[in-house]
């Protein structure tokens, strides 16, 4: 009967201390919705960052709820392609996840990145906090006044709104699809040319 209790006991010991850690983990975790283009090719990127912890393909900044991917396609419901990054601030960032954000598209072209035309391939900042808000706001002057780019740059800074996750083929899209033509041809040349920038924030 003692044995019982004492494994008992300890179960209950070893329960709490994973709850306590799930909890630390949550808190120590903030969140990032960029859109930069295809999020196919801004997936792809951000989960190969150290301190990210989670990258979501989905939909933000339109009218339409719980629009689908055609909706958005149309150009006509508001949204722009986004990726949800969840990472860890003690490892990465929200001032170096913009770094690699202004580095992987052309913030200069208004809805339009390549081939991809349209409002939903705008690149937008959706800002979670003021704190966020005014990190953005600040590297965007500085960018701009550096003269980095010829023509100034038109990424949007807006509040976050609702995120509507995309469909489930949308997530790591890349990965599962290497051999389609758009990864083989825009994505991993876009992949690469990141990897060699961002060589020492790269996970193992």
């Amino acid at each position: 009967m003692k044995l019982k209790l004492v494994i008992i006991g300890l179960l209950i010991s070893i329960f709490s201390q994973a709850n306590t850690q799930s909890g630390m983990e949550k808190k120590n975790t903030e969140i990032a919705t960029l859109g930069a283009g295809c999020f196919w090719c801004v997936e792809t990127i951000f989960e190969e960052l150290q301190g990210v912890i989670e990258v979501e393909s989905g939909y933000m900044g339109g009218e339409t709820r719980n629009p689908s991917y055609k909706d958005v396609c149309t150009g006509e419901t508001g949204h722009a392609e986004v990726c949800q990054i969840t990472f860890d601030p003690n490892v990465i960032g929200f001032e170096e996840l913009l770094e690699v954000f202004w580095q992987i598209h052309n913030p200069t072209t208004l809805n339009r990145q390549g081939a991809d035309v349209g409002t939903q391939y705008r690149s937008v900042i959706f800002y979670h906090s003021d704190s966020q808000k005014q990190i953005a706001e600040d590297l965007l002057n500085t960018l701009d006044k550096s003269g980095a780019w010829d023509d100034p740059i038109v990424t949007e800074i807006s509040p976050a709104t609702e995120f509507y996750k995309a469909e489930n083929y949308h997530q790591d899209y890349y990965n599962l699809n290497k051999t389609q033509p758009y990864c083989s041809f825009v994505i991993k040349p876009k992949r690469d040319k990141f990897r060699k920038a961002f060589k020492s924030k790269l996970k193992n």
